[in-house]
């Protein structure tokens, strides 16, 4: 059972730990013990949006996550079940509705991807070098691995390619006009790239995930940045992966907490939303009413913040 739709089982899934908003099934960001990584971003497109209840973006992070060996396992995972079931339904947990496309990236010890969708539509990119990331805005452009079989036919029947010359996927899929938003991102995205290939650290990700002048630690504006996440995937199979997680809202003022998957793991508690038997997200119709979903640590760091604000 995923946040709107139910889907057939896997026979087996891997262990995974999620970073993801209390009211759904999906996640943002999370990883699974064989050392895979998956996050999203939302992006609005040339294809219309489904308002019409199917997979979230947030539910194929996870379901790549638990279905996938690999970086590109969980991206055949994932664009499986959006060919199949198509992406759609509110990702916020009030009664307007909030409908976007999503971006991924998915990283494994030795491989990295850019996945970006339009509808049913997909593009997949190779990272073989450098920095890459993701921001609000479909970035593939014509060095795609991978694609939806009809995508560009898709794209020449909507009279957005002529189906002759170079295929931008960015270019051919984008909005002419952007939601703000969107144009927001251009300066987000360009906040990690000045770090010189070899000199990315873990701390450096950090500092990235709480710079607020780029709008990428957002802490207005109805949006809060509710947790940060950076793994460190050595190429070395006999070291472990570290996953670190904020887990609290604006990384800016938390700790990053290590995560390694070992035997018997039991969940902290002081970081699991309570669960409700009249859940507002899960009767129909939906967020007619709102249940109070923070747990424990987040209760505290709100708590430290008034203190600190008097």
């Amino acid at each position: 059972q995923c946040t709107y739709l139910e889907i057939e089982q896997a026979e087996r899934t891997h262990a995974v730990v999620l970073s993801r908003p209390a009211w759904l099934w999906g996640a943002e960001m999370g990883a699974n013990d064989r050392g895979v990584c998956v996050g999203n971003e939302g992006v609005w497109t040339r294809e219309p949006l489904g308002e019409a209840e199917a997979l979230l973006g947030m539910d194929l992070v996870r379901l790549g996550l638990e279905r996938g060996g690999s970086a590109r396992e969980a991206l055949e995972v994932i664009t499986a079940l959006l060919e199949r079931y198509g992406q759609g339904g509110s990702c916020k947990e009030e009664p307007v509705p909030f409908v976007y496309h999503n971006t991924f990236l998915l990283a494994d010890r030795t491989e990295a991807w850019v996945l970006e969708t339009a509808g049913r539509y997909w593009a997949a990119q190779r990272i073989r070098e450098g920095s890459r990331n993701i921001s609000n805005q479909l970035s593939i452009g014509s060095d795609i691995a991978a694609e939806h079989p009809g995508l560009r036919e898709r794209a020449r029947s909507r009279g957005w390619w002529s189906g002759h010359g170079q295929f931008s996927f960015a270019e051919v899929f984008s909005l002419e006009k952007q939601p703000p938003r969107m144009e927001a991102a251009k300066a987000r995205a360009e906040v990690a790239l000045p770090v010189p290939p070899g000199h990315i650290t873990a701390e450096t990700l950090m500092s990235i995930l709480r710079d607020k002048d780029s709008g990428i630690c957002v802490d207005a504006e109805g949006f809060r940045t509710a947790g940060s996440m950076v793994s460190v995937l050595p190429r070395d199979p006999a070291l472990p992966c570290v996953h670190f997680f904020t887990a609290t809202p604006d990384p800016s003022r938390s700790v990053f907490k290590p995560f390694v998957f070992v035997a018997g793991i039991k969940p902290v508690p002081q970081v699991r939303s309570p669960t409700f038997l009249q859940d507002p997200a899960k009767q129909i119709p939906r967020f007619q009413s709102s249940v109070d979903r923070r747990h424990e640590l987040y209760r505290r760091h709100q708590a430290a913040l008034e203190l600190m604000e008097q």
